[in-house]
């Protein structure tokens, strides 16, 4: 599948200041989150989820093509199973879940089960983040602007209280389109701001280039 936008901005959103010892990226698609995580941080252990095949077997590819091979381990499961065999929690867990709810099919059996939240519905993701979460970690996701405050609402019945918002522009004049969102076990005050990606077609702003430069070979 294509390298989306959502995926860049959460791998390079995610804050790894609390220096994670380990990390687990919910629905990995092709690796990408997870190898932006590698590259970031000094996690020993960086752990990626994914149900799909074809994206799991990319996954792998591209985790052992790269720098950090030794620390990115793919397996090919569901969050269920995942929750019921992983004994030890997580100090960061990163997830770019699916939200295309209206189950408008595309054509492609692979990327709709990627983009439809009938594969991994927003409380079932919570349910599992709360079980898999240490107590000091963070778990940060992506989701659209209109299901922000419902997903909040989730978030805090599975013990998980939000503690910073950026919403995302695709440029000044257009409306929110994207929500990022960080939780941790600890309610506290609310880090709020917006970032706007482009001035004009193609061209970056100052903001979103500071945030994604290192991962672009051109900007």
């Amino acid at each position: 599948m294509k390298i989306g936008t959502d995926g860049v901005l959460l791998g390079a959103w995610t804050a790894v200041a609390h220096r994670p010892i380990n990390i687990l990226d919910i629905g990995a698609g092709t690796g990408l989150i997870a190898l932006m995580l590698a590259q970031r941080s000094n996690a020993e252990t960086i752990d990626a989820i994914e149900i799909e095949e074809a994206a799991y077997e990319q996954c792998v590819e591209n985790f052992e093509a790269s720098p950090w091979a030794d620390r990115l381990f793919c397996y090919h499961a569901g969050l269920d199973e995942m929750v019921e065999e992983m004994e030890e929690t997580y100090q960061l867990i990163v997830s770019n879940p699916p939200f295309h709810v209206e189950g408008v099919s595309s054509g492609d059996k692979s990327r709709d089960l990627a983009r439809q939240n009938n594969s991994l519905p927003f409380d079932e993701l919570l349910c599992s983040v709360d079980k898999l979460l240490s107590p000091e970690g963070i778990f940060t996701t992506i989701v659209p602007f209109q299901q922000e405050v419902s997903f909040i609402d989730l978030a805090r019945q599975a013990n998980l209280h939000i503690f910073k918002i950026t919403r995302v522009k695709g440029n000044a004049h257009s409306e929110v389109k994207r929500s990022l969102l960080a939780f941790s076990r600890i309610s506290q005050t609310v880090i709020e701001d917006e970032l706007i990606i482009e001035k004009d077609r193609h061209l970056y702003t100052e903001d979103y280039q500071h945030l994604c430069r290192d991962f672009y070979l051109k900007m």
